[in-house]
């Protein structure tokens, strides 16, 4: 499996769906779906029982995954979303994401 161009805390633009041309940042990253949650984008409404947490219970609105081929991180210059490369840091031992438009590092 390759590297996900995403990672959690990273500001994303979606591409397609319900949600297209928003914004957000990835709350959590499924990697074995494929899948992260951003948040504010793809909301559903889910029942829920009367627990601790909600001792009413009813309907609550909550973030579901979504694809990361609809995910774009954002550049952090421009705001406007971009690709993500890979280069060698300057002590060479790791590697750093950044902004294919701007060459700026994520």
């Amino acid at each position: 499996m390759s590297k996900l161009h995403i990672k959690k805390g990273d500001t994303v633009y979606v591409n397609s769906g319900e949600d297209k041309g928003k914004t957000g940042r990835v709350l959590k990253v499924l990697v074995k779906e494929g899948r992260a949650l951003v948040e504010g984008i793809n909301m559903v409404s889910k029942s829920t029982k009367p627990n601790a947490k909600n001792p009413q219970g009813g309907i609550v609105k909550m973030e579901a995954p979504i694809h990361i081929s609809n995910l774009n991180p954002v550049d952090p210059k421009t705001g406007k979303p971009t690709r993500v490369g890979r280069r060698e840091s300057a002590d060479g031992r790791t590697f750093v994401r950044y902004a294919k438009k701007s060459g700026e590092e994520i």
